[in-house]
């Protein structure tokens, strides 16, 4: 329990800080692993911890200072309305609730949809490039119009060139982070912030109170929640992905908070559904777990389980609590300092990770970022610059 909750403590650090993951903290655990006094089981039992509080409170940064990482990228519009029209909190426990929601979802349906998975991993293996394409297609076929197609095409096209060039490159800093940190923090978080400095900042915020029907609050979850699992268990696909899958069960007359829920679910949900698919394939699906792998941590699902509720449940409640000190404190800032502040610090938090060439990294991503952008690409087709080169054999 002390393990869950020094990890929850990390998770909400990472979560709270732009540009850091809990990637980040677990392959500093695992790196730390034998030299600490501590059994590997307790040390697992905080990584994930970490990992799970961190995909409740990454949606704090991602609306209040704009600045998604890779699991929230898809969110990052719809939520930006909201918060736009005053209804920022109302959006914190709208993705507190899909994320939690999803929790409880994915870990009812994790055994039977294990079962299938089991069973259906080599054919989807064996498959991969077809399965890629497909949820390619799927994506392209949400778009309103040729020309967002096409602009989906161009940045899933640009995206994946760039992991094409970058993903193989053995980079090291200071402390341990790899590629991955410049990569994001320059696709998702730099464009974002560039746009920012002329904004006029966080407007004042309504109340909390939800504007959404119960039930579609419990489908956009549920959705959210299901399509996590494709996260856990294909490699490439980021809940964004998943979620903007997810968009057709999403109840048209809550679009905008629907597909918040969702976005959150699917994020949340991967937590369990990845564990579940690194206990059953022996296939590490997320950073956290890739260092759970490394460090010989014990797979025991009756310990780690009820660690992810746990942790679920402590980043369910820091959401509202944290979010709207969050809020109040962005509101007093200038908006351009603001902006510059995280740019310098997703600059700094990538030489960390990955030195020098870390930068070049960070600046090349960023150049992608802001193509898509500027030629109205949804900014969900950036993930393919980890599933492009996948589905290529790269």
């Amino acid at each position: 329990m002390l393990a869950t909750f020094a990890g929850c403590l990390l998770g909400t650090c990472s979560g709270l800080v732009p540009g850091l993951h809990a990637n980040n903290f677990a392959l500093l655990l695992a790196g730390a692993a034998p030299s600490v006094p501590l059994d590997p089981l307790t040390l697992g039992a905080a990584m994930l911890a970490a990992g799970v509080v961190h995909t409740f409170l990454d949606i704090v940064p991602s609306l209040a200072l704009g600045v998604p990482d890779g699991a929230m990228a898809a969110a990052a519009l719809p939520g930006h309305r909201l918060v736009l029209r005053g209804r920022g909190r109302e959006a914190l426990r709208l993705s507190a609730l899909g994320s939690g929601a999803a929790v409880a979802v994915a870990t009812l349906l994790a055994f039977p949809v294990t079962w299938a998975m089991v069973r259906l991993a080599p054919l989807l293996t064996a498959w991969f490039p077809a399965v890629a394409a497909a949820v390619l297609a799927v994506l392209l076929a949400t778009e309103p119009s040729h020309s967002a197609r096409l602009a989906g095409l161009l940045a899933f096209a640009a995206a994946t060139a760039l992991g094409t060039v970058t993903l193989g490159l053995s980079l090291a800093g200071p402390i341990a982070g790899g590629v991955l940190a410049p990569l994001f923090g320059g696709l998702f978080g730099a464009p974002v912030l560039l746009d920012a400095l002329h904004g006029g900042g966080v407007p004042e915020q309504d109340d909390a109170a939800l504007a959404i029907p119960p039930l579609d609050l419990g489908v956009s979850a549920a959705a959210g929640g299901l399509s996590g699992a494709a996260v856990g268990y294909l490699p490439g696909v980021s809940a964004g992905v998943a979620a903007t899958i997810s968009l057709p069960a999403v109840p048209a007359r809550s679009d905008l908070r629907g597909f918040v829920v969702a976005t959150s679910g699917a994020n949340s949900s991967t937590a369990v559904f990845a564990l579940f698919a690194l206990v059953a394939l022996g296939s590490p699906r997320s950073g956290v777990l890739v260092a759970v792998d490394d460090a010989g941590v014990p797979l025991s699902l009756s310990v780690l389980l009820p660690v992810v509720v746990v942790a679920a449940a402590v980043g369910f409640v820091l959401v509202g609590v944290l979010g709207d000190a969050a809020f109040r404190a962005v509101s007093r800032l200038n908006q351009r300092r603001l902006a510059l502040g995280v740019l310098c610090l997703l600059v700094a938090l990538a030489t960390l990770f990955a030195g020098v060439a870390g930068v070049a990294v960070f600046s090349l991503a960023t150049l992608v970022g802001l193509f898509a952008v500027r030629i109205g690409a949804r900014r969900v087709y950036l993930m393919g610059v980890l599933l492009g080169p996948l589905a290529l054999g790269l």
